[in-house]
């Protein structure tokens, strides 16, 4: 359970920071711009934790700089020509049919039908639910696929919109949460998150164990993490 968060200036950087029962400090850097955010245990003073980020500030700026130069899309409204993102794959959009709500992959346009009335965000509403749907087909056979791998069974998944992460996990009742933006990425990008959550059962903290695992039961997970971070971003707002 957090406790207190403070806020920290090291070497001009601004960090988050967020006391947690935990055993292990943990450093992380988000979209878009690289915000900095610390999960550090209850006992750490501030001097321990400003040292902590000085040793780590070379990974901390070469994460800010990947994220800083990642491409970014333009904001979307949903008109005919607009370039969308499904599995990696480019799709230009023709929102012209209207109808009952419905999208169609054909070739490399993505169709969505809308009913007449339907504005912007209306139809942006149902690309969404379809990318959830998508997800939520995708999921089960991953899942399976990797809790004999990992020794983990998985009671439950959820596919929920965050705005600071791909995944996240509850150990306590066994579910794993997923960003439905994980349906517009590389299939790859999804196992290895999916993989990534599964470990956490076993292993808390990105600790050296973590690190560990994660070389174990998926050897090319940085090479997978590297082309999450390497794809264009969703013009939205992460802060």
């Amino acid at each position: 359970m957090s406790t207190a968060n403070a806020y920290l200036t090291v070497a001009g950087l601004g960090v988050d920071v967020v006391y947690k029962d935990i055993k292990n400090l943990h450093i992380s850097v988000y979209p878009p711009v690289g915000r900095v955010r610390v999960a550090a245990p209850q006992r750490l003073d501030e001097d321990a934790i400003r040292l902590a980020i000085i040793q780590r500030l070379p990974w901390i700026k070469m994460q800010r700089q990947q994220l800083q130069d990642a491409d970014r899309q333009t904001d979307r409204c949903m008109v005919s020509g607009e370039t969308h993102y499904v599995w990696g794959e480019r799709y230009r959009l023709d929102s012209s049919r209207v109808g009952r709500s419905h999208i169609e992959l054909k070739g490399k346009i993505l169709w969505l039908t809308a009913p007449a009335d339907a504005d912007g965000d209306a139809k942006r509403a149902i690309l969404d639910r379809w990318y959830r749907r998508e997800l939520k087909a995708a999921l089960p056979k991953l899942i399976a696929k990797w809790e004999p791998i990992i020794g983990q069974d998985v009671a439950k998944f959820v596919v929920r919109r965050m705005k600071t992460k791909w995944g996240t996990c509850q150990t306590a009742t066994r579910a794993i949460w997923i960003n439905p933006e994980l349906a517009k990425k590389n299939p790859r990008c999804l196992e290895y998150i999916v993989v990534h959550e599964m470990v956490h059962f076993l292993e808390r903290t990105h600790s050296e164990r973590f690190v560990t695992l994660m070389d174990k039961f998926m050897p090319d997970w940085q090479a997978r993490c590297d082309e999450l971070n390497d794809a264009p971003l969703a013009a939205e707002d992460w802060s």
